[in-house]
C-alpha cells in the first residue's frame, strides 16, 4: 500500500520533511501488519522496512499503538475525501444524487483497488472490540458514512429517492457493500475489471436486480 502517492507533502520544510517520513511510517506498518498481524510486528521492522532508525518512529509517534491509530485515521480520512471529492465533482457536473452515489461507489472501489492492504485492515479492525484505538476507529468510520449520509438525504429532499429510506442504515450499508464487494472482488474474481464491478454496483443503486427498470 502507498498512502503516500495520495498525499505528498512538500519536503522542503521541516513540516513537510516530517509528514514525509510518517508516510514512511505508515506504509511500511501497514505492509508489515497486514504480512504477518499487529502483534507480531515490531517498532525495530516497521523502522527496518521505513529505512529510518528506530528512534524515528518513537520521534513521530509514542508507541506501536499510536502509530497504528493514525494510520487507521490516515487512510479512512483519504477515503472519506475521495467519496465527498466524487459527490462534489458530481454536483459541480449538474448530476442527480443518484449520480452522486454511484460516484462515489466508483471511488470507493478505486481507493480500494489501490490500497488492498489498508482495506483489509480497516475491515478486520472494525470487528475487534479490544483495540486501544477502537474509539478513534468509530470516529472515523462515523465520518466516511456521514458523507454517504448527507447525498442520500439531499436525494430524498429532492425528490429523487423515497422518503422511506433509512439513512444512517441505508449509508452504512453502502459503505459496507462496497468494502466488501470490493474484498471480495480482490480475493475470489480477480479477473473481474474495475469497470465490472462497479456496473454490478450500479445495478444495486439503481435497484434494478429484480429485472425492472
Amino acid at each position: 500500500m502507498r498512502i503516500s502517492a495520495m498525499e505528498r507533502s512538500s519536503t522542503g520544510t521541516a513540516g513537510g520533511r516530517r509528514q514525509a517520513t510518517r508516510q514512511k511510517l505508515y506504509e511500511a506498518a501497514v505492509t508489515l501488519i497486514a504480512e504477518q498481524g499487529f502483534s507480531a510486528t515490531t517498532v525495530d521492522e516497521i523502522a527496518e522496512r521505513a529505512g529510518v532508525a528506530k528512534g524515528t518512529v518513537y520521534y513521530n509517534f509514542a508507541s506501536k499503538n499510536e502509530l497504528f491509530e493514525e494510520l487507521l485515521r490516515h487512510g479512512v480520512g483519504l477515503l472519506t475525501a475521495s467519496l465527498r471529492d466524487a459527490a462534489e465533482e458530481t454536483e459541480r457536473r449538474g448530476g442527480t444524487r443518484v449520480e452522486a452515489l454511484d460516484a462515489m461507489i466508483r471511488a470507493g472501489l478505486v481507493f480500494i483497488d489501490r490500497y488492498p492492504a489498508f482495506t483489509q485492515l480497516y475491515v478486520a479492525e472494525l470487528w475487534r472490540t479490544n483495540r486501544a484505538w477502537q474509539s478513534t476507529l468509530m470516529v472515523v468510520r462515523r465520518e466516511a458514512v456521514a458523507v454517504v449520509e448527507t447525498v442520500l438525504r439531499e436525494g430524498v429532499e429532492r425528490g429523487e429517492l423515497s422518503a422511506e429510506i433509512d439513512v444512517p442504515l441505508t449509508a452504512a450499508a453502502m459503505v459496507g457493500m462496497v468494502l466488501v464487494a470490493a474484498l471480495d472482488w480482490q480475493s475470489f474474481q480477480s479477473e473481474r475489471s474495475l469497470d465490472d464491478v462497479h456496473s454490478a454496483l450500479s445495478l444495486l443503486l439503481r435497484g434494478r436486480v429484480s429485472g425492472n427498470r
